[in-house]
């Protein structure tokens, strides 16, 4: 469990912004800024950077929101493959629409969305008339013809000028989106072209977290972030740009690297003038490496991410949902700083106690699993899988027993709820497996409460879950992913499954 701090949040906001204030002055007071990575819930950064607000970003627009406004981008294609956000579990029209209700409660004003890639999409359709319907601006941008080799046509009447000019009033501009490649780079310059066609001077820049430009490319909170993203095949490298314009060595991906020539093109054809960046380091806004307090800590943090990352990709693989590519570009990375997924301290005894499960003749229906977590302090709490219980289930009553100081003989769950909740899955909703997932397990301790004072007691303790190592011996069910993922411990799992059956509700 990583409890530390390495890094102050503070000092970041105020260093980030302003550096985003600067960059305003120097594009005559209109600057439109691309927000890579999360504005909201960033848990990557919170992990690899401990003492990370993962709201930062949030917080930071709250200090300038009587300068800025939002743009929300979303690509037509990801929300016609329904494509998932893996931290939330949702899709990226659902993430995008919580955002919308994210920015009314912070108080922040959203300009409109931009549904980028356009060309008929049944479901983007769908999604623009529900938003509309809300009263929520919405433009469609069409696919940028000439894109990205001709660089008169993009930036000319059948290019940016096809896409519909959105009316701003403030002088920061902040476009943001779910996930990468949202569209967000081609609205700004979309923008950019429009404005000048109006006399207006804007400028572009990019809000950076990862990878932090001015630690070294071999740095574990680096490396992390060539893991986080290994499934897009992106990787860290020296930008030669930089180098080569100001004798500095810095850290970018190679994306920003190939990218930049032509994007360097656009920008002097949409301004009539020489650009004032020489690379795309220099495009960023960031000050992370301000906030580091303590490298020890970021460091092993980091390394411990890069280990999550591993048991992710390779759980997806076996789900068919990565390819073997991406699992043997992160066991690289896991070489490259001397680490492998044993160092996960939880992952053994979860493994151990799957042994112990199949040596005692525990299991259900032939099948044993194990699970592990790391309590405050570094105490190692287990759980086995049983006819009532998934492991991850038993694992947490087992956990909160801890914390409670109960002991583990303590009957949380009284047997008529189990009963009754085993007799409501088979009889009634016709399901094959009646143990309880951690969703229902939460919710029968939550019913327990009523007649067993010390379930109460546990109930309270569930909050010093969150942030725990857990690692189970199997993928975790539906029920299991959501149950941990709200009370926010970080999981990995081994890649192998429960159960034969191919379709697990």
């Amino acid at each position: 469990m990583q409890d530390a701090v390495g890094f102050d949040s503070g000092k970041y906001l105020q260093e980030q912004t302003e550096a985003i204030l600067d960059r305003v002055s120097r594009f005559g007071n209109k600057l439109y800024l691309e927000f890579g990575g999360k504005l909201l819930f960033d848990y990557h950064a919170a992990r690899v950077l401990p003492g990370f607000d993962p709201n930062v970003k949030m917080r930071l627009l709250t200090k300038l929101k009587d300068k800025a406004e939002i743009l929300l981008c979303i690509h037509a294609g990801a929300i016609e493959r329904k494509k998932m956000r893996a931290d939330f579990g949702i899709t990226y029209d659902a993430d995008a629409m919580k955002l919308i209700d994210d920015l009314r409660d912070w108080g922040i004003q959203l300009r409109g969305v931009v549904v980028t890639r356009f060309d008929g999409q049944p479901g983007a359709l769908q999604f623009k008339n529900k938003l509309q319907r809300r009263e929520i601006p919405v433009y469609t941008h069409p696919p940028t013809k000439g894109y990205p080799a001709e660089v008169d046509r993009i930036v000319g009447a059948e290019g940016y000028g096809a896409n519909p000019y959105i009316e701003t009033a403030k002088p920061l501009v902040v476009v943001t989106g779910p996930g990468p490649g949202s569209g967000k780079l081609a609205t700004c310059l979309s923008q950019m072209y429009h404005d000048h066609l109006r006399g207006v001077r804007s400028g572009y820049a990019k809000f950076e977290t990862f990878p932090i430009w001015d630690l070294p490319l071999t740095h574990p909170v680096n490396v992390a972030y060539e893991a986080a993203t290994a499934d897009l095949h992106d990787v860290n490298m020296i930008d030669p740009f930089h180098l080569e314009a100001f004798r500095q060595t810095a850290t970018n991906y190679n994306r920003d690297v190939e990218a930049f020539p032509v994007l360097h093109k656009i920008l002097q054809r949409i301004t009539g003038a020489e650009p004032i960046y020489r690379s795309p380091t220099e495009m960023g806004v960031n000050r992370a490496s301000a906030g580091v307090v303590n490298d020890e800590k970021v460091q092993a943090a980091s390394r411990a991410e890069v280990i999550r990352r591993y048991f992710r990709y390779a759980s997806e693989y076996a789900m068919g949902l990565a390819d073997e590519q991406t699992v043997r570009r992160v066991e690289r990375l896991m070489e490259m700083l001397h680490i492998g997924p044993e160092d996960r301290r939880v992952v053994g005894p979860a493994r151990r106690a799957a042994e112990d499960a199949q040596r005692q003749g525990n299991g259900n229906q032939g099948v044993y699993c194990g699970a592990a977590i790391e309590l405050a302090g570094g105490r190692i709490v287990t759980g086995k899988n049983s006819p009532l219980m998934h492991a991850a289930s038993a694992l947490v009553m087992n956990a909160v027993k801890q914390l409670a100081g109960l002991p583990d003989g303590i009957h949380l769950l009284a047997p008529s709820v189990i009963e009754s909740a085993a007799r409501m899955k088979k009889d009634i909703l016709g399901q094959k497996a009646v143990s309880l997932d951690v969703q229902e397990t939460l919710f029968a301790l939550g019913i327990s409460v009523t007649a067993n004072p010390m379930a109460q007691l546990c109930v309270e303790k569930l909050k010093e879950l969150r942030g725990c190592d857990v690692h189970i011996t199997h993928v975790p069910t539906p029920g299991d992913e959501a149950g941990l993922r709200r009370l926010g411990v970080h999981l990995t799992s081994d890649p192998n499954f429960a159960t034969k059956n191919l379709f697990v509700p």
